[in-house]
């Protein structure tokens, strides 16, 4: 699958490491030339500096050949703009965009966007954690071991 990721912090990075360990064609775009220091040394996609709400640098990246658009910024209108991009005017098949705004998050989708909300996740995750019994999370939730001892912070 060929596959556009829009920012390369810590979500976008791992994102293109998981795709192009498992195969993928992967381009990320980003703004910043040294966000691609998250991606690790062996990363065998393409880095492109450039805004993805924009057209030329999307047309750069190869979104009329893409098989998929992810948008992962910090940012919900840059994501939700690029995401329009690349779904109504690109006529990308698989368009999906973080938004972590809640409530922009649900509005988006109910407008046929195909959206993720960190916010929501985060918070479902830290409930789960809170309220199952200690041995039913192995000690952490998402890969993350919880600390043990210490001074309580």
């Amino acid at each position: 699958m060929r596959v556009i990721i829009m920012g390369c912090g810590r979500r976008g990075s791992t994102l293109a490491a998981m795709l192009d360990a498992e195969g993928h064609d992967v381009t990320v775009l980003d703004v910043d030339a040294a966000a691609f220091s998250f991606l690790p040394d062996d990363f065998g996609g393409t880095e492109i500096v450039g805004n993805g709400a924009d057209e030329d640098s999307l047309r750069c990246a190869g979104i009329e050949q893409a098989d998929a658009f992810v948008s992962t910024t910090r940012g919900d209108n840059r994501n939700v703009m690029a995401a329009q991009m690349a779904k109504h005017i690109f006529n990308v098949p698989r368009v999906i965009t973080l938004v972590h705004d809640p409530i922009r998050e649900e509005m988006y989708r109910s407008l046929g966007l195909r959206t993720v909300s960190p916010t929501l996740i985060v918070a479902h995750s830290l409930k789960e954690a809170l309220l199952a019994e200690e041995s039913a999370l192995g000690g952490g939730v998402g890969g993350v071991e919880a600390a043990e001892g210490g001074n309580g912070g």
